[in-house]
């Protein structure tokens, strides 16, 4: 037994050493980041910020390449694994270096920490057709999109108090994606396994000022990255279908970069209610080269812009309970928002300036969540996220590529404060099954029928973070 003690011991100490090791060289990075990367240049180099930093994204990419959120349409439900634990909610009620993602007011009430976490996310795609071929049902049949179906998400986040009233971050993280991986080709689109992989990461520097002792105001550069790749659609690769064949599939991964702005406020009213604001430009992305053929405007793909507000109400001093809505302006981006129409009614073909898309709706978000404090180490989280559904019964012949059509989450979370002022945090996510049936969905020009969607998910995300 006491070979067994002695053992354990250097083991303890060997683990206490490199956690802390790391976590100071993290610290150190990270201040010269702020320093040299954030405060000087805007000091002195704005310019050389604007012009080169979309070509350092793509470095960013190995830390949160973000496949398949398709979530709240295809953004997150949330973003930081807290926010993620309590329904998505975080405008109103920062937790960590992630907030600049849901407000960047966030950042100046969380003070000096570090944080950095993964999340597991698995979710299970089908699509049903039925009545193909003018009801001869020769392409019948459910197809599975779900050859790749577990995916890693990484985080990043960063915060410093220069003074009493300012504060300097950075967060990185994937703001959304879609992912489709079917296991055979779909006869409708092509001859190969049809699938989209789209991944968007953000990289959000951000600076917060308290304005007064209750009132804080952020702004966050939105520097974003995306790839997409789509497979499987030969039958659209030909001049009657898009201005630019040779340019709609299987050409591998393409990449864009462009930028935003991202402001929020969040307000103290008094002791026990805390309200928040946000709202995000339109993220204007350069365009997808090789897949001008596929997407309107020659292959643009822009981000949509989003905006919404908080409500934080400490009920109890264990208890607080939360809620957000959060508006996502889809449609106002053509490659998302057109309809097929455009092609087969109105003779624009893929890739031109009104050419089709997938005909989204614009999202509304609710998302409701209560944080416990159990006790002085120990905070529990829950929550539920709805959204509206972005996908029409009449459009979902392009959106068996994108069956973002899950609605409802519930979600589940915890803290755990960890010696040397860090915590470890983990986030439960379940979106329930959701089925778009079509109606009339499948063109007659394509032999009739219907595309019948279908998409649950579950996510698991671990996090640690460190409070200096």
């Amino acid at each position: 037994m006491n070979a067994v003690v002695t053992n354990q011991a250097p083991c303890k100490f060997t683990l206490f050493f490199i956690t802390n090791w790391l976590k100071y060289i993290l610290k150190y990075y990270c201040d010269l980041i702020i320093n040299f990367a954030i405060l000087q240049p805007i000091q002195n180099h704005l310019e050389y910020i604007v012009k080169f930093s979309p070509r350092l994204l793509p470095l960013f990419v190995f830390l949160a390449s973000t496949h398949a959120y398709a979530t709240d349409g295809y953004f997150a439900h949330g973003y930081g694994v807290k926010s993620q634990g309590i329904g998505g909610v975080g405008i109103a009620l920062p937790q960590d270096a992630l907030a600049a993602a849901s407000n960047p007011a966030g950042l100046g009430l969380v003070g000096d920490r570090l944080d950095i976490g993964v999340t597991w996310f698995r979710p299970q795609r089908e699509t049903k057709l039925e009545n193909t071929t003018g009801g001869f049902k020769m392409f019948d049949g459910t197809y599975d999109a779900n050859d790749t179906e577990n995916f890693i998400i990484p985080e990043f986040g960063y915060n410093k108090q220069i003074n009493p009233d300012v504060t300097v971050g950075v967060s990185v993280y994937g703001n959304g994606g879609m992912n489709t991986d079917y296991k055979k080709a779909i006869p409708l689109l092509g001859t190969s396994p049809a699938g989209v992989d789209l991944a968007q990461l953000f990289v959000a520097p951000t600076v917060t000022w308290k304005i007064t002792p209750s009132n804080t105001i952020g702004a966050s550069l939105n520097l974003a990255y995306q790839r997409f790749e789509a497979t499987g659609l030969q039958n659209f690769d030909n001049p009657f279908f898009t201005k630019h064949p040779g340019k709609v599939t299987n050409k591998g991964h393409d990449s864009s970069t462009g930028f935003g702005l991202h402001l929020g406020w969040i307000g103290q009213i008094n002791d026990a209610v805390t309200l928040g604001a946000t709202y995000q430009t339109k993220t204007r992305m350069s365009k997808f080269s090789d897949y001008k053929g596929l997407f309107a405007e020659g292959g643009d793909f822009d981000i949509p812009a989003t905006y919404g507000v908080g409500l934080a109400v400490k009920a109890t001093p264990a208890l607080t309970l939360a809620a957000d809505v959060q508006r996502i302006e889809y449609s106002d981006v053509d490659s998302v928002g057109n309809s097929i129409n455009n092609l087969l009614l109105k003779g624009n073909p893929l890739g031109s300036s009104k050419g089709p898309g997938f005909a989204w709706r614009d999202v509304t978000a609710v998302k409701i969540g209560a944080l416990y404090a159990y006790n002085e180490n120990l905070t529990l989280r829950a929550g539920y996220n709805h959204s509206t559904q972005p996908i029409r019964k009449s459009e979902t012949l392009f959106n068996i590529l994108a069956p973002g059509v899950v609605q409802d989450h519930v979600t589940l979370g915890a803290t755990y404060v960890l010696p040397n002022n860090s915590e470890l945090s983990f986030a439960y996510m379940h979106a329930f099954e959701e089925k778009v049936k079509g109606n009339n969905s499948i063109p007659a020009g394509f032999g009739g029928g219907e595309a019948n969607l279908k998409m649950y998910e579950d996510s698991l995300g671990v996090a640690y973070g460190w409070r200096f």
